[in-house]
């Protein structure tokens, strides 16, 4: 009588053994941990009484305080530096809103003298730090008259921001059938209705990503406001918070509730754009 060996049933595949998930999950929690200490720290410290954040024991359970908040409210400059850097950021993302998304629309449709020329200086102006853009853009708003001037803030964010979003404007563009633009042509609209009435409302996500990506340049940007705007009513945060640093001190109590309150604009503008982000990085990323 012979006996039949069973064999093991093959695990399909793509499946994960239970080793492999436990490992994943692991690696998955440790990395949201390390992620979220920081982020940790910085509320419970700025939480600590005044002076609070030279000791090491944990306050914050006996005693949370808001007295942090407050001086960075009542006694520093902050509320300055904050409407400098929201009115720099808004107008940055408006602007660069606008000037994106019709220079991505002109370069993905229309073909002109010069095409080729626009776009590979869209990519080379990417390829410049901001180091070596500095001293020729001071000089350009010395002359203008645009130093210690939020307009003249903003023209600097927008070129850093303009070239990148421009170029990925374009690549979503390219991903819009041109049939559309032709039917709205029938339809009796010129381009520029036929780009603001029909295309445009189908680049939402691509509009959400760069919208983000200009509000991100100019939310936390230092460089160029440290060197353009030395006055101090017109100062914004990221050069505002160096006065709470001295050679040989640091006042950790209003750097850390400042950078929370800093941090709340980020993330409101965030959350109201997700939704859209994943698709608008990813698309016109292939091309079919």
């Amino acid at each position: 009588m012979s006996t039949v060996t069973a064999t093991p049933k093959a695990r399909p595949r793509g499946e994960r053994g239970p080793l492999a998930s436990i490992l994943l999950h692991g690696a998955l929690i440790a990395a949201t941990l390390i992620s979220l200490f920081p982020v940790v720290w910085l509320v419970l410290t700025s939480l600590k009484p005044r002076d609070g954040w030279l000791s090491s024991e944990l306050e914050i359970f006996n005693q949370p305080s808001l007295d942090n908040y407050v001086r960075v409210l009542g006694e520093t400059e902050f509320p300055t530096w904050l409407l400098n850097s929201v009115l720099a950021a808004a107008l940055t993302t408006v602007l660069g809103v606008i000037v994106a998304s019709t220079t991505g629309y002109a370069i993905s449709r229309f073909r002109f003298p010069g095409h080729r020329g626009v776009m590979w200086l869209l990519l080379i102006t990417q390829m410049f730090p901001v180091a070596i853009l500095i001293v020729p853009l001071y000089n350009l708003m010395a002359g203008l008259g645009l130093l210690n001037q939020i307009p003249g803030l903003v023209i600097a964010y927008l070129t850093v921001a303009v070239p990148f979003c421009a170029w990925m404007m374009k690549s979503y563009f390219d991903t819009i059938p041109r049939e559309i633009d032709q039917a709205g042509m029938v339809d009796g609209l010129t381009p520029f209705g036929t780009f603001w009435r029909v295309v445009l409302p189908l680049a939402r996500p691509s509009l959400a990503v760069t919208a983000f990506y200009c509000f991100m340049t100019a939310w936390g940007e230092v460089a160029y406001a440290t060197v353009f705007m030395s006055q101090e009513e017109k100062r914004t945060l990221g050069v505002g918070l160096q006065q709470f640093v001295g050679q040989h001190w640091s006042d950790w109590g209003l750097l850390t509730a400042s950078a929370v309150l800093i941090a709340i604009p980020a993330a409101a503008v965030f959350l109201f754009v997700q939704r859209h982000l994943v698709t608008g990085l990813t698309a016109g990323a292939t091309k079919s």
